[in-house]
């Protein structure tokens, strides 16, 4: 499934996500998230529809695109700058990674380095400078269309995700804003996974990659984020918790999670999130 639609993404879909993300950047803060997709509603169809109508002065605007490729992602880059910036790519390329080892756990290890791919097409070749020491064959390597078993594709995607660590130990980033813009990205790349009687099987993976790199940045953050406030952490964690668990599978299942229930989960992760924000 995920093989016959590629064609499809990579006609409709590459040229505006290239150029969308590409766009992105500005300088500024979390400040920034409120036009950003604050409350998750910035998906890929309402690009031109920010959350909030108050930009970020000197921020690039969200840029305008369709409803194909990773154009609504783009909001969620609006405002930052330096190795926040940075922070945030990478754990948006790592998303892709993360839902590929869930796909090639279910011994899926083709469709597993076509999620890898995607993501090297859609989030690292738009900006490939601002991915800091990202060692960008070792995510090359996982995304190899070689015929791979599942424990070689394993294998490479766990490479993969050390060489994410790697690079997000070097950077000085704020983990609590990489959670929250990762959780806008989930929220509005879902948006368009149920249109109708259809259910979109690419999205579904993509959002489930980006509430997975999430989750990812709180584990990496989660020693300062304690220390600076237990509570906070506390109930940041049970409802992002919450949140990843709104993807049952690493295959859209035939009745997904409405996408109210995952627009108002990431209003809550929002809200626990507030305290670093």
């Amino acid at each position: 499934m995920i093989s016959m639609k590629l064609n499809t993404w990579r006609t409709a879909g590459a040229v505006v996500a290239l150029t969308a993300l590409a766009a992105c950047g500005g300088e500024g803060g979390e400040g920034g998230g409120d036009n950003a997709g604050g409350d998750g509603e910035a998906g890929e169809a309402a690009v031109n529809a920010p959350a909030t109508p108050a930009p970020v002065a000197g921020a690039a605007p969200a840029p305008g695109g369709g409803e194909a490729g990773e154009a609504g992602a783009a909001s969620a880059y609006v405002g930052l700058s330096g190795d926040q910036l940075t922070a945030l790519r990478v754990q948006h390329l790592r998303g892709f990674a993360m839902v590929a080892a869930a796909v090639a756990a279910d011994n899926q290890p083709e469709e597993a380095g076509v999620l890898v791919a995607q993501g090297i097409l859609e989030v690292y070749d738009s900006a490939p400078d601002q991915f800091g020491s990202l060692n960008i064959e070792i995510i090359r390597a996982a995304a190899d269309p070689a015929a791979l078993n599942r424990a070689q594709r394993m294998q490479r995607l766990r490479a993969a995700d050390d060489e994410f660590n790697r690079v997000a130990d070097t950077l000085d980033a704020d983990d609590a804003i990489t959670i929250a813009r990762m959780v806008d990205i989930a929220t509005g790349l879902y948006q368009l996974v149920v249109q109708g009687d259809l259910i979109d099987p690419i999205e579904y993976q993509h959002s489930m990659g980006a509430a997975l790199a999430a989750r990812a940045a709180l584990t990496h953050g989660q020693v300062e984020m304690r220390r600076e406030n237990q509570r906070a952490f506390s109930e940041t964690q049970a409802a992002l918790t919450r949140f990843v668990g709104l993807w049952p599978q690493a295959t859209a299942p035939e009745t997904p999670t409405p996408y109210r229930d995952v627009l108002a989960q990431s209003s809550r992760v929002r809200l626990a999130l507030s305290p670093y924000l």
